[in-house]
């Protein structure tokens, strides 16, 4: 047998070098490059092992460990799991901050391979810097915060590991039915020591995602449960996209007339305007969706998780209303007691509906009507201005009216949110992405975002994962290349949590739009705080008043500013005509990251729509509004599916 000699770090990136996934007789590489923050714990074996050894891969610069490796994720999902990036830390908290990018990518079944320093596997210098120690089990590292979040978890503490943790990691992210983070940790020693590994080991490594066919028995129940049903609904998932079944579900749809509401991941799929296409469906989404949910009696959800925003904490959908689940994870296929098709949408659809016998879904016109008022609605939201009060959430009538009215006052703004976001929309290509992730802006796009290019909507929301927008644009930005443009959504809130990656779009001259919403505050979730009965406790982002509480005036940032010193092409907009100028200058820009910084009004978010969402409400309190909250949740929760 012919042997290579080299140290475990070589022997990693010279594999990494050769992986292949083939994808409907399609092969191309694998893995497209590395993210990386260098430091003790990789700089040095691994970072030797990239200089000598990488002949393919793309090496990237990383500015924050979770901001690269939420990259490394939307990149992945905009690739629809076919190609991925592998992103490397120091060890300490520099492994420990991919931690959170980590349970973005496992939520949402995204693959993305992290590989961390570890401390000394011979452990003759511990503890070493950056060394948790535990008096209970000396081999526990920081990097065991990882099993939490990750699909497939290995330590490496002899160089011949490798072979057999390279061939498991790959085994998991290219499984759709069960992929996610895969964490191999490195201790810093073990990535120089050498072995003589076979050479056949480095040889190319073609991948097959296989796609996984119905049994014809399973096709069988499912027809003939559609076949009965009055009031079907398709549920259009991610998985839609994942398998690339888009034109499919649009047939299956179409042969049967039964109409579907699109989950996060789902949406874009189908354009907006098809004719059987209710839009978002639950928590946050629209009163078309929603409206044929409630009276369903048959559900065929295709690629769905069924998270609670989905199914509005299971109370949408009647005890009565029974379900079909296509999904290649035998796991999601059984929620919901349904009858389960485990099998990739794309093979399963076109076999299910052979089965059918050419049913029609015997509805008239209502799901057009739904439609059309869906529409009218979308044309109000559109046009919100900071007159128009009584057009507002609730909240703006009671004791938060007087936030609002000081957040108009103190930046000088009159911008809806709504208004802004349907603006944008409107100026942004058909094959331009949107990205985004947390807050209120989720809710309103799944609601108001008229996609109309293929998968051109991505949203992280398995993990809704504040800092993931700028970071998941670059990332995406990576996958579409310049035939695309691509705009990140994002609060105030997000932003200032994580933004470094947008120094690495600037050192790349990636162009990426970011559309900063500033309404100085955590306004999702002050809505959430109020509307359930509290008093506004530390969700706006006011300075300290001399009485000593945080109800002074609101912030007014720059955040024009703090992008234009990054090196980024910025604009600021607190009126129409401002954000309309701001959008159309931006889309001349090449090569360059663009910052808008839009100061909208708060309680100018969309609403709910027959819909009802489970939070922990406070049973007993002094304050009559929390006693009120609380009557509420018992009532939907006696009205809400057990399992």
């Amino acid at each position: 047998m012919r042997t290579v000699r080299l140290t475990m770090a070589q022997a990693l990136v010279r594999f990494l070098e050769n992986q292949y996934i083939e994808v409907d007789g399609v092969q191309s590489r694998f893995v497209r490059g590395v993210f990386m923050i260098p430091g003790h714990g990789n700089v040095v074996g691994l970072g030797q092992a990239l200089t000598q050894e990488a002949k393919h891969l793309e090496i990237y610069q990383g500015k924050n460990e979770q901001g690269m490796a939420q990259a490394a994720v939307a990149f992945a999902k905009q690739m629809k799991r076919k190609q991925i990036f592998a992103v490397t830390s120091s060890i300490g908290p520099g492994a420990a901050n991919m931690v959170t990018a980590c349970g973005t990518a496992t939520a949402n079944n995204i693959p993305v391979l992290v590989l961390p320093g570890d401390t000394y596997a011979c452990r003759q210098p511990d503890p070493v810097l950056q060394q948790v120690e535990h008096t209970y089990n000396l081999s526990v590292s920081t990097n065991d915060a990882f099993k939490a979040v990750c699909r497939y978890w290995d330590r490496i503490v002899r160089p011949e590991q490798l072979m057999s943790a390279a061939i498991s990691a790959f085994r998991t992210l290219t499984d759709p039915a069960n992929t996610g983070a895969v964490c191999l940790a490195m201790p810093q020693d073990v990535e120089g020591e050498a072995y003589d590994y076979p050479a056949s080991f480095f040889a190319k490594r073609v991948w097959r995602l296989e796609r996984r066919p119905a049994t014809e028995a399973a096709l069988d129940e499912a027809a003939e449960a559609i076949k009965k049903a009055k009031r079907p609904m398709l549920v259009c998932g991610g998985g839609v996209r994942y398998s690339e079944a888009h034109d499919e579900f649009r047939a299956f749809a179409e042969a049967t007339g039964i109409p579907f509401g699109e989950t996060q991941a789902g949406k874009s799929a189908v354009a907006w305007t098809h004719p059987l296409n209710l839009g978002g469906l639950g928590v946050t989404g629209g009163s078309a969706a929603n409206e044929i949910a409630k009276k369903a009696d048959l559900v065929i959800g295709v690629g769905t998780r069924y998270t609670d925003f989905t199914t509005s904490s299971k109370w949408l959908f009647k005890d009565s209303c029974k379900f079909v689940n296509i999904n290649v994870s035998e796991f999601q296929a059984l929620k919901l007691d349904a009858i389960p098709v485990v099998a990739d949408a794309k093979d399963a659809l076109p076999r299910l509906l052979a089965k059918l016998g050419g049913y029609k879904a015997p509805y008239t016109d209502e799901p057009a009507k739904a439609q059309a008022k869906w529409f009218k609605e979308l044309e109000r939201l559109d046009g919100v201005k900071f007159e128009d009060k009584d057009s507002w959430r609730p909240e703006i009538n009671d004791a938060n009216a007087g936030s609002a009215r000081r957040f108009a006052h103190d930046l000088h703004t009159e911008l809806t949110q709504t208004a802004a976001l349907g603006a944008i929309n409107a100026m942004m290509d058909d094959e331009d992405v949107a990205v985004g992730a947390a807050g209120s802006l989720p809710g309103d796009m799944q609601r108001m975002w008229r996609a109309v290019g293929r998968d051109t909507y991505n949203m992280e929301y398995g993990y809704s994962t504040m800092g993931y927008e700028i970071a998941g644009a670059l990332g995406v930005k990576l996958a579409v290349g310049k035939d695309h443009e691509v705009y990140a959504f994002c609060g105030d809130g997000s932003f200032n949590m994580l933004h470094g990656e947008l120094i690495t779009a600037v050192q790349e001259h990636k162009k990426i739009v970011v559309c900063l919403f500033d309404n100085a505050s955590f306004g999702c979730i002050n809505n959430l705080q109020v509307g359930h009965g509290n008093v506004t406790l530390v969700t706006e982002l006011r300075s300290r008043s001399k009485d000593g509480g945080l109800n002074g005036p609101f912030m007014d940032i720059d955040y024009a500013g703090v992008a234009a010193a990054y090196g980024c092409v910025s604009f600021r907009a607190r009126t129409m005509e401002e954000l309309v100028q701001a959008v159309d200058a931006a889309k001349k820009v090449k090569n360059v990251p663009v910052l808008i910084d839009i100061k909208v009004l708060p309680k100018t978010m969309t609403d709910g729509y027959g819909s009802w969402w489970r939070v922990g409400d406070t049973e007993v309190s002094q304050r009559p509004e929390n006693v009120a909250a609380y009557e509420d949740h018992l009532a939907h929760e006696k009205d809400a599916r057990k399992y």
